[in-house]
């Protein structure tokens, strides 16, 4: 009879105003990133740990680590910005770095710093948004549909999340933020994650589109603004070029919440 071998991998969970990860320090390569069955299983919320998503952190011999995030559904997702920002306080509590860091991911290299329990996280430069007739499209990291509701709080985001993610955007799809303001430089945000397929409490990159959409619409001079999630509150700060935006920085908590073994 042939042997069966299992291997213990320790877990952490974190959330960043709500959206959660799995990590895994996958320094040594122990856990498989082509398992997309496995992935999906252990984000299961029923059946597995239960998370938006799944993050390893892996060496690199450029930046301190390299982040590699996996949407809840087992596939290998785009830039995830509350997931970078849990990341970067992964990496602190595993002794990597101390307050500030630089790190690579699949939407390339990137900066964040720690100062108390907030995590600043440098985001990538947005050249383009495409406004739509009641709606804006751009790339935070992640492709994002902005779209403004005045009845947020009783929305049903994932029913019309899903139908504008498919119908308008494809199987490709995107990701739908549906938002609201709530006073000077203030908005109240709800998001449709693709590849997750329903409402996340909070989505950094998501928070990062409306923010820009919201001073691109408005044209207003603030370069901060104040999001509040279901999750929570993140504040997103920029600077307006005249033909782009730079130094963009997702600001927030990040929390670990627990930590286990996996028996793979």
């Amino acid at each position: 009879m042939t042997p069966i071998f299992t291997m213990d991998i320790n877990f952490y969970k974190y959330q960043g105003t709500g959206n959660d990860f799995i990590m895994i320090d996958n320094r040594q390569s122990l856990f498989s990133k082509n398992d997309t069955k496995l992935i999906a299983r252990l984000c299961d919320r029923r059946f597995g740990i239960g998370a938006d998503g799944l993050i390893l952190l892996e060496s690199d011999p450029e930046y301190d680590f390299r982040m590699v995030y996996f949407n809840s559904d087992g596939g290998e997702g785009s830039m995830c910005g509350n997931g970078g920002r849990c990341i970067v306080a992964f990496a602190r509590d595993l002794g990597i770095i101390r307050d500030k860091t630089r790190f690579i991911a699949v939407d390339g290299p990137h900066e964040a710093s720690i100062e108390g329990d907030l995590i600043s996280l440098k985001m990538q430069d947005v050249n383009n948004i495409d406004r739509n007739s009641g709606s804006f499209f751009l790339d935070t990291g992640s492709p994002h549909h902005v779209q403004e509701i005045t009845e947020l709080e009783s929305y049903p985001v994932k029913e019309e999340g899903a139908r504008i993610r498919y119908d308008l955007y494809g199987e490709k799809g995107s990701n739908v933020n549906f938002v609201k303001p709530e006073g000077e430089n203030q908005f109240f945000v709800r998001t449709y994650e693709r590849g997750v397929e329903d409402e996340t409490y909070s989505c950094g990159t998501g928070v990062t589109a409306v923010a820009l959409a919201m001073h691109g619409k408005r044209n207003d001079h603030p370069e901060e603004y104040v999001i509040r999630t279901l999750g929570g509150e993140l504040k997103v700060r920029f600077r307006w070029t005249g033909d782009h935006y730079a130094e963009i920085y997702l600001v927030g908590p990040a929390d670990q919440v627990f930590k286990g073994k996996l028996v793979c």
